[in-house]
């Protein structure tokens, strides 16, 4: 048995995927703690999973939901600029508070979150072994691959890699002082610097959550990098739903994921491109609508604070989301197409590689209109190459093995033999 230790961003897009392979490292007999803030310990408990609370100085309880309000009525480059300066905090709180709470719990190996650079150094600092899982889109940079908060498509032209190479300096500014507060731990700690970005990334084991055909072409990836597709099971917390309220008619799901549900005009704008179509609305929000909002949005859809996305996937059509990357696995899961919307952070990047793949649509935010969003649907309802698409994506996930082959990986990866494993 192996006592693995969590480490990940507090927000269900990351916990969710992290709770799920955590769940089968313990069905095989694993022992598994998460370690963060203490808003996050009745998610993470109710997933039957161990919980350390750390941050209590600087993150006590009720500070996340406060930043994820506020996170929520932001969009673009300022909701990304936020992000990242909440980022800061939580990599200074896991760097200060996580390495004793580790010890204290007698932590073996750690699984990082590719977005939760902290991980990687804490591991170092520690001399634990550490595995790097991927849950949003993958960081790893090449000349030919877009900056993640871009829609630029793919494109080999040198004018083009000279583009990405300016996208990512960008990138690099705006992450600045989230790199410093890396920096200065790493010196505290007479570790080496970083070289390059790729280095915060483990040496034994990456593992993606995208498919292999749901990203754009690469060819500079390292050996143990792996496409495994969505870290999904049955989770033990159960989500009520009036399926009886399902009318039949041909289902369009849509949900702004669970930072920005908040805004009320979009869901407001969705709601009317459906009405008056032959279709039945479905409308999760998240907790993110009063119920006087969600009776006022056009045409009666079905609306319900939270849903069984996979499930109710199972019977879509249609998906119009946010292009958070689990909503899109979720749909195309179940060769379900989407109309995307991005509003923030990877989700232009996530609608690119959809729009690449042929299984979707994209709107941007500031196009946005009624009438466009009304045409986009109906385009993408009506012309079949859009399901053939999605349906080609549904073999690929299923064939990439999943939660399982993601457990099977880290398994193998920490074995003693391995000849990756003297490296710690």
């Amino acid at each position: 048995m192996t006592h693995f230790g969590i480490i990940s961003p507090p927000v269900s897009g990351h916990l969710n995927p992290m709770a799920v392979l955590g769940r089968e490292l313990q069905r095989r007999g694993h022992r598994v703690t998460f370690f963060h803030m203490p808003d996050i310990e009745s998610k993470i408990r109710s997933e039957g999973l161990e919980f350390w609370s750390i941050g209590h100085s600087d993150h006590p309880p009720g500070s996340l939901p406060e930043s994820i309000a506020q996170l929520g009525r932001l969009s673009g480059l300022a909701a990304l600029r936020f992000a990242i300066q909440a980022i800061q905090k939580t990599t200074n709180m896991i760097c200060r508070d996580a390495p004793s709470a580790i010890n204290k719990a007698g932590v073996e190996v750690l699984l990082v979150d590719q977005t939760e650079p902290a991980g990687g150094t804490v591991a170092e600092h520690l001399g634990l072994p550490f595995i790097t899982v991927c849950c949003a889109l993958v960081l790893n940079r090449e000349p030919t691959i877009p900056p993640i908060f871009t829609p630029w498509g793919y494109k080999t032209a040198w004018c083009t890699q000279i583009a990405n190479r300016a996208g990512y300096s960008l990138w690099d500014r705006i992450t600045h002082p989230l790199q410093t507060v890396l920096a200065e731990y790493r010196q505290q700690w007479n570790l080496p610097p970083y070289k390059s970005h790729d280095d915060s990334f483990s040496s034994l084991a990456q593992i993606s959550q995208q498919p292999p055909d749901f990203d754009f072409p690469r060819t500079t990836l390292p050996a143990h990098f792996h496409y495994v597709g969505p870290l999904r099971d049955p989770s033990p917390q159960a989500v009520p739903f009036p399926y009886e309220q399902l009318t039949g008619q041909p289902l369009i799901y849509t949900s702004l994921g669970t930072q920005q549900n908040t805004k009320e005009d979009l869901f407001d704008k969705i709601a009317a491109a459906c009405e008056g179509l032959d279709v039945q609305l479905v409308v999760s929000h998240g907790g993110g609508m009063s119920a006087q909002a969600a009776q006022a949005l056009p045409g009666s859809p079905l609306v319900v604070s939270y849903a069984p996305q996979f499930e109710l996937l199972s019977r879509a059509k249609l998906t119009i989301s946010h292009a958070g990357l689990n909503t899109v696995l979720d749909s195309l899961s179940n060769g379900v197409p989407l109309v995307t919307i991005p509003i923030t952070y990877e989700q232009p990047a996530i609608a690119a590689r959809l729009r690449w793949v042929g299984a979707g649509e994209v709107l941007p935010l500031k196009r946005l209109s009624v009438s466009r969003l009304r045409a986009m649907v109906l385009r993408v309802l009506q012309e079949e190459s859009y399901t053939k698409n999605a349906a080609k994506l549904k073999a690929s996930i299923q064939q990439a093995g999943g939660v399982t082959r993601a457990a099977d990986l880290i398994e193998q990866a920490i074995l003693p033999n391995r000849s990756l494993f003297p490296h710690y």
